[in-house]
């Protein structure tokens, strides 16, 4: 995770990037939280039956929420650069909670549409494969997984150079590894790829089900669900992951160093823009359930596992 931090606060930013970020990260934070907490509400106090899709509905926002926390501290570290003065510790325990809980929510995300996939594409396996408890156990294992990483970052924090400030001035040997690199596109352009297979696969069942005479039906709501869901997945991880393999290019002098300050800054925007997908969560899941519980015909597990 010492890696990690490189990757996206390699050099300071520009003061227009800087003003983007409080622009996004202010409304990102408020409306996240709200949207969380009331989604978090829905499931605690109105959702009766525990299922697979609020199980991980549950890790998802969990993980989101704790993202949201780290974005205050983000946002004072950016204005400090150099006067940071919380601690080295404490800024290894913020970058790690950041990071792990960005890629966490990535694996949840398809965790989630995978389900939703068995659920629909093959509903007699998935009564083997799918529960409650083997769904808190997949998301233990993702959380636990992700958290690992962690642990290099309290051994490896401030060895070889001294650390003033908090995501900011690592290390150039950090883009070296490329086995850090290998680990992270892989993730997320694998994740990427799943879930447009699934969420294509979903949808071809779906409209199977629809009926002609009833385009409100419970197939084509859940339709809608779905590919926002993908769309909203793609649209905030994806310039962020291209951004950083173009930026590890150059670091790596396979690109020309010309292009360095301008992708550095792009990683920062599009590291910024990703973080709106802890708001996106929270809102649709929120409405999701909402509509579910207002609505007699959803008010299943059926429905829930359809859009989740």
């Amino acid at each position: 995770m010492n890696d990690i931090r490189a990757m996206s606060n390699a050099g300071n930013i520009s003061a227009a990037v800087e003003l983007f970020q409080l622009v996004v990260y202010t409304p990102t934070l408020t409306l996240g939280l709200l949207f969380n907490a009331m989604a978090l509400s829905c499931l605690f106090f109105k959702v009766k039956k525990l299922t697979e899709s609020t199980v991980y509905m549950t890790a998802l926002i969990f993980l989101d929420t704790l993202l949201l926390f780290t974005l205050p501290f983000k946002i004072i570290s950016y204005h400090l650069k150099d006067d940071w003065n919380l601690g080295s510790v404490f800024c290894s325990a913020l970058e790690s909670l950041y990071f792990v809980n960005m890629y966490g929510s990535i694996l949840i995300s398809l965790c989630i549409c995978v389900d939703r996939y068995l659920a629909i594409q093959h509903p007699f396996m998935a009564r083997t494969l799918r529960s409650p408890t083997k769904a808190a156990l997949v998301c233990a294992v993702v959380c636990l997984g992700t958290s690992a990483g962690t642990v290099s970052t309290f051994q490896l924090h401030g060895q070889g150079h001294d650390i003033s400030s908090c995501f900011h001035n690592f290390s150039e040997s950090t883009w070296e590894n490329t086995g850090l690199f290998s680990a992270l596109e892989t993730t997320f352009f694998g994740t990427m790829a799943a879930m447009t297979f699934c969420t294509v696969q979903t949808i071809r069942c779906l409209r199977k089900l629809r009926q002609p005479d009833s385009p409100r039906t419970q197939a084509s709501r859940a339709e809608k669900i779905v590919l926002t869901n993908l769309a909203a997945f793609l649209l905030c991880f994806t310039p962020y992951h291209v951004a950083y393999l173009l930026y590890f290019l150059v670091k790596n002098h396979i690109i020309h160093p010309s292009f360095q300050k301008v992708l550095r800054d792009t990683i920062q925007v599009t590291l910024c823009w990703a973080n709106l997908n802890c708001c996106l969560d929270g809102a649709c899941y929120y409405f999701v359930l909402k509509e579910s519980l207002e609505d007699p015909l959803q008010n299943s597990e059926h429905a829930v596992t359809q859009k989740p």
